[in-house]
């Protein structure tokens, strides 16, 4: 499967939409699943750059996509911090 790199909120949208209709998934399928109403999801898939931490891993979960954090090639990333309690 392809990688897809997310440099703005606003490019979810998009990338949400075509991973559901992907998966077979209707937005009342996977409303039911994340545990919302269908117009709260077609609303989180409109507007996602709003959604919570949580609620996009849900959501990503039921499609069957992972999320990866992996530091850019831009030498002026910042670098995670070294405290394990971060």
């Amino acid at each position: 499967m392809a990688d897809f790199t997310i440099r703005t909120a606003e490019q979810l949208p998009v990338l949400l939409q075509a991973f559901r209709k992907q998966a077979g998934l209707t937005q009342s399928a996977v409303a039911m699943r994340l545990g919302v109403t269908q117009q709260t999801l077609s609303a989180l898939e409109r507007n996602a750059e709003k959604v919570s931490a949580d609620r996009l891993l849900a959501l990503l979960s039921i499609l069957g996509v992972e999320l990866v954090l992996r530091q850019g090639s831009d030498s002026s990333t910042p670098k995670p911090p070294t405290d394990p309690n971060w």
